[in-house]
């Protein structure tokens, strides 16, 4: 009994996604990643709506999708922007001293690892220096600004810059 209800269960639901799928073009080759991906890539026409189906349906019931890109496996990756921001305010956080007063400076360690990690090419690592010591005041706000915000702060800064927002990345 509990098996027909599973296999029932599964049946309704794989409907109901069919039904949705059904309704949109299928441009895509379905999910990008995570367990159904896998389970299903070794089917010949990915971008008929069946594997596709069974994709989504196999990623949703296990939650997969998630776990991978969090994880980094089931054919996942985890290297995109968010992940960059956070181990640059991770890195401001666990060096924020250091950071102020060498922004300060203009000059340091500390400063062109920052530099490294939002991105800025080293033959624009100066260009980076003199922009956080000319902009010191509003960056770091005479104590009063977290990590999250100086870094927040420089990101716009870079944005704005017309040498830097070229040569960033971001």
């Amino acid at each position: 009994m509990v098996k027909k209800a599973a296999i029932l269960s599964v049946a309704v639901l794989c409907g109901m996604q069919a039904g949705l799928a059904m309704a949109a073009p299928n441009p895509d080759t379905g999910p990008g990643c995570g367990l159904g991906k896998l389970a299903w890539s070794d089917y010949q026409r990915q971008k008929d709506i069946a594997p596709q189906v069974m994709m989504a349906t196999t990623n949703g019931t296990f939650g997969s999708t998630t776990f991978g890109i969090s994880s980094g496996t089931s054919g996942c990756t985890n290297d995109g922007k968010i992940m960059g921001d956070s181990k640059t305010t991770m890195f401001a956080e666990l060096n924020f001293e250091n950071l102020s007063q060498e922004m300060a400076r203009g000059q340091g360690e500390h400063l062109a690892s920052l530099a490294t990690l939002m991105g800025i090419p080293a033959d624009q690592h100066g260009v980076f220096f003199a922009m956080t010591q000319e902009r010191y005041t509003s960056l770091v706000k005479a104590g009063e600004t977290s990590p999250v915000a100086m870094v927040k702060a420089i990101n716009e800064a870079i944005a704005g810059h017309p040498v830097l927002a070229k040569a960033s990345p971001r």
